[in-house]
């Protein structure tokens, strides 16, 4: 099993995560050029329910599996392994089986019901077969994580997300002349094809790297693994909780925002159009980043759970410290680009910069969401999954009362509610720190908060610069991006001058270290 190093993980999971993220723009793309918003609208109704199934289904079990086996890899304890796989394929297998049947049965009720177009009957149909697909790949996903090889997952993402455009263009054509929800059901089992094919090929890698035989003894290590059910089920569960917390919270969020809103004595059209730019325009410029930091975060589980079976706190404190500092270096940038430039952004990007103002309000305090995810991860692999799952609950419950007083309040209105998202991002995350504190003295050194500070004042004095060039001469998108490349490329020195990149870790990267 070819093992990477924490650096070299990351490195293979951002780079996986950007190749997808492109893919799936396409994707969209695709699907919108041969669906019209009225299909892409019922295939994305159809969505959230299938996330939320997926959710119950895996039962937070792939993040638990990663610690798991990250411990019994650092003990060589291979029978630990087994067990833990065993139980995790039956317990993911049953669920599946639950959930496949109750969504199927359901979705009747939830089509015409609850999602008050019957036409999504036929999406929430197609996609229901891809939930036992998802529980196994769960399970060997974080086989593979807990083994520190993180290049069958990422593999297996790109090649889903190839074959899934490959096969979108065909059903939907195919099943368009039938009508529009034949074709969200056509783009629907797209997906199912990709995560079959991406499926096969960790199977396939797993055959090929595994040391144990997974059907000898099935019942034997099945019948012995109740401590095994239990350490994981600790770590699971809570994790579960807080993808649920999240889950409910953006179910919930419109709904009170539509109300709030109603009672500030703004029309439901005018809600309507300003939620839609705040979430629609603003949220995904604000969560670019995140895919780093979620790569980060993937590959810290492991790192810190190996390190937490040897008793090397050093190291855990030195890897947390190390997360959080490449977070915050990729997040920082990003603040300050979208600060200075959130105008000319929206306005190549949408057409129109009125967004702006939530952009210029929420991007200092989403600095701090970037280093959000390495310590929940942090959290988890330390087995403190529990007071991560509370942290997110004070901070989701905080966000609804302030979105409630603030959005109802005329003086605010929208503007309340990009307040109150705000606030739930810098209390999570001060809650995640207190906990790390709590439990194991962690705390960020003045060292480096100072050079942080020191990283965002100099690069916003340049991009102040940068910005006077731009507006001084004809604007144009290509010495636009231009501009943006130059900031990008003296944000970089200043994260060597800053050591916020030090030449250890520019070792550990195959294709630089011969230039080292």
């Amino acid at each position: 099993m070819t093992k990477q190093t924490f650096l070299q993980g990351t490195l293979i999971l951002i780079l996986a995560g950007m190749i997808t993220r492109f893919l799936g723009f396409i994707n969209r793309i695709v699907v919108a050029r041969l669906m019209g918003e009225e299909g892409v609208g019922l295939y994305m109704m159809a969505l959230p329910t299938f996330f939320l199934v997926i959710t119950l289904t895996q039962l937070g079990l792939p993040v638990a599996i990663s610690k798991r086996i990250a411990e019994a890899e650092a003990r060589g304890d291979h029978a630990k392994i087994k067990k833990i796989l065993i139980v995790s394929l039956v317990v993911t297998g049953i669920s599946s089986i639950i959930f496949t049947t109750a969504m199927i049965v359901a979705t009747p009720f939830i089509a015409s019901t609850l999602l008050t177009d019957e036409r999504t009957l036929y999406p929430l149909l197609a996609i229901s077969p891809i939930i036992p697909i998802i529980a196994i790949s769960s399970v060997l996903r974080g086989y593979f994580q807990g083994k520190q090889n993180m290049k069958p997952q990422s593999y297996a993402q790109v090649i889903e997300q190839i074959v899934r455009i490959a096969c979108v263009a065909l059903f939907v054509k195919l099943l368009l002349p039938y009508g529009l929800e034949y074709a969200a059901a056509g783009a629907m089992f797209s997906i199912i094809l990709g995560e079959f094919v991406s499926l096969l090929y960790m199977v396939k890698m797993f055959n090929l790297k595994k040391r144990i035989k997974i059907r000898t003894r099935f019942f034997t290590y099945l019948t012995s693994s109740k401590n095994t059910l239990k350490e994981l089920f600790s770590i699971a569960l809570p994790s579960t909780g807080s993808r649920l917390i999240a889950s409910f919270s953006n179910f919930l969020e419109p709904i009170l925002v539509a109300q709030s809103l109603a009672i500030a004595g703004i029309s439901s059209t005018l809600a309507t159009r300003q939620y839609g730019e705040l979430t629609g325009y603003v949220l995904p410029l604000l969560f670019l980043p995140t895919f780093i930091t979620h790569s980060l975060s993937v590959a810290l589980v492991p790192s810190i759970s190996e390190a937490e079976a040897t008793n090397n706190h050093t190291l855990i404190h030195y890897r947390i410290h190390q997360s959080i500092r490449l977070s915050f270096a990729s997040g920082a940038i990003a603040t300050i680009v979208l600060s200075l430039f959130s105008v000319p952004i929206l306005t190549y990007m949408y057409g129109s910069g009125d967004a702006s103002r939530f952009v210029l309000l929420m991007a200092p305090f989403f600095i701090l969401l970037y280093i959000q995810a390495p310590l929940q991860a942090a959290l988890q692999a330390l087995d403190l999954a529990r007071p991560a799952m509370w942290n997110s609950f004070i901070g989701n419950a905080c966000k609804f009362i302030a979105l409630f007083f603030l959005a109802s309040n005329p003086s605010f209105g929208i503007m309340g509610v990009a307040i109150a998202i705000a606030l739930s991002v810098v209390l999570i995350t001060l809650l995640h720190l207190g906990s790390l504190y709590k439990a194991i003295g962690f705390g960020i050194p003045w060292k480096d908060i100072v050079k942080m500070i020191a990283l965002l004042a100099m690069t916003w004095g340049v991009g102040q610069i940068i910005k006077s060039i731009y507006e001084n001469i004809n604007p144009g998108i290509i010495i636009f991006i231009s501009l943006l490349l130059l900031l990008t490329g003296i944000y970089v020195l200043f994260l060597f001058l800053l050591r916020f990149i030090t030449k250890e870790e520019l070792k550990q990267i195959p294709f630089i270290q011969k230039w080292i």
